[in-house]
């Protein structure tokens, strides 16, 4: 049975680290029914890989350009990824 899911990857710049953006991120994507992950990156950013729903992911990004409370989202750059990668949850990595 073949899906319409699709899986996107989100690279947001701005003051991203230290305002619970992750663990928001997990929450939101979670709340959405969507499966991946997200990360700090050395470089300031956060990035995350969502799949699922497209109406979903589509929330995600919108999410994305605003963060949580504390963060200050400048920009948010978004690859549509051509095949699903199978995650069964949405975590946090390191």
């Amino acid at each position: 049975m073949k899906t319409n899911n699709k899986r996107i990857a989100l690279r947001v710049h701005g003051n991203v680290h230290g305002v619970f953006f992750r663990a928001s991120t997990q929450e939101k994507a979670r709340e959405l029914g969507l499966t991946g992950f997200v990360q700090n990156e050395p470089n300031g950013t956060v990035y995350m890989e969502a799949e699922g729903d497209p109406l979903a992911l589509e929330m995600l990004e919108a999410w994305a350009h605003v963060g949580p409370e504390h963060a200050t989202v400048k920009k948010v750059e978004v690859e549509e990824k051509p095949d699903l990668a199978g995650y069964t949850s949405f975590e946090q990595r390191r």
